[in-house]
């Protein structure tokens, strides 16, 4: 499968009056064409950093990008300027789908109102910039496209799964229901045709049943568009349903990836291992994981979860590990050899000869 993004030891600072705060360390990961890859992990893990340095809208001054690449379809996005990233990549080739859909839309304005403006700029038949003479904000929009911009909103509406759209279309946000907000939004990342989405815990805000809709109508739409997605979640239950691969992220640092089946069934890095084994059981005991995420002012050397892991030695403590494994890869020196069900039910974990 070729990579339509490519991710490669990203470091991220940020400067705060406490410190800086390591938040990315070296973090590598990779989206194939027409796949969705689950970004996994804690809050403060790094999730948000890593999809904001993406989208070219880390906050300035205070981030800084030490080091790494972020390549999106063979182009580096750190070499271009943010007018550009602005201009030709985010919201047209690279679309956002936010956490609060209600926070992202304008209270002020109509449904419609937003979705023309949206289209008016990153349309797909729109130029990536205004005409000659002409400023941005006073860029004509031609009465034929802006028709053939509407059809197309009505007919994303419809898709998303919306009743009425036209009516809809005159409503402000706050008329609409959580669950419609949140197809709202969708409709507005699709409407560009996107080759890539970030979704950033899109299905947090709502409750069970919709969230189970709002995941189904993400993922047929995709699939059917061929759209690539990262899906950042805490939820291991939505990274299941929803996800062809998985990406465990730990303080900054990415320690697993591993296909959706092989993930749930044997994760292999300790601390993918204890946060399944966290997950309470069908008897209702959960297990937690000693210890505390470590400040990322000051982070551990090494791998970043040896102070909390039973099987640390004096590699672990001082350098990061090697990626190691095929489809199926671990930073660890002393990976997991069970599969899950023998390590929630057969007692302490087994460590296979690579951490020997």
């Amino acid at each position: 499968m070729t990579d339509l993004l490519s991710v490669r030891d990203l470091e991220v600072n940020y400067h705060t009056e406490r410190g800086v705060v390591r938040a990315l360390d070296g973090v590598s990961l990779a989206i194939g064409q027409g796949e969705v890859v689950g970004l996994v992990g804690e809050s403060g893990c790094g999730k948000s950093t890593l999809a904001r340095a993406i989208l070219g809208v880390l906050p300035a001054p205070a981030s800084e990008v030490v080091t790494g690449t972020i390549l999106f379809a063979g182009q580096n996005l750190l070499d271009l300027s943010s007018v550009e990233v602005g201009r030709r990549i985010r919201s047209r080739r690279i679309a956002f789908i936010p956490q609060d859909p209600f926070g992202s839309l304008n209270p002020l304005f109509t449904i419609g109102q937003q979705m023309t403006d949206l289209m008016q700029w990153k349309s797909p038949v729109a130029p990536d910039k205004p005409g000659r003479g002409w400023p941005t904000l006073l860029a004509p929009y031609p009465a034929q496209r802006k028709a053939q911009d509407r059809q197309a909103i009505l007919d994303m509406l419809e898709s998303v799964q919306i009743p009425e759209p036209a009516q809809v279309l005159s409503k402000l946000p706050h008329e609409l229901s959580g669950g419609q907000r949140q197809r709202i939004v969708i409709a507005m990342a699709l409407l560009p045709q996107p080759e890539l989405i970030i979704a950033d815990e899109p299905t947090t805000a709502l409750d069970v049943t919709i969230q189970a809709q709002i995941l189904r109508l993400l993922h047929r739409e995709v699939k059917r568009r061929g759209v690539s997605v990262l899906f950042t979640t805490h939820d291991l239950g939505t990274a299941w349903e929803i996800c062809d691969r998985v990406v465990v992220m730990y303080a900054g640092q990415e320690v697993e990836v591993a296909p959706n089946e092989a993930f749930f069934a044997a994760p292999r890095h300790p601390y993918t291992a204890k946060l399944l084994q966290s997950l309470p059981r069908a008897d209702g005991v959960a297990q937690d994981i000693p210890g505390e995420i470590p400040s990322l002012i000051a982070p551990p050397a090494g791998c970043r979860f040896n102070p909390r892991c039973e099987h640390a030695s004096a590699p672990c403590r001082t350098t990061r590990p090697p990626t190691v494994g095929g489809d199926h890869k671990v930073r660890c020196y002393h990976p997991v050899a069970q599969p899950l069900a023998q390590l929630r039910w057969g007692g302490a974990p087994s460590y296979g000869a690579e951490g020997s």
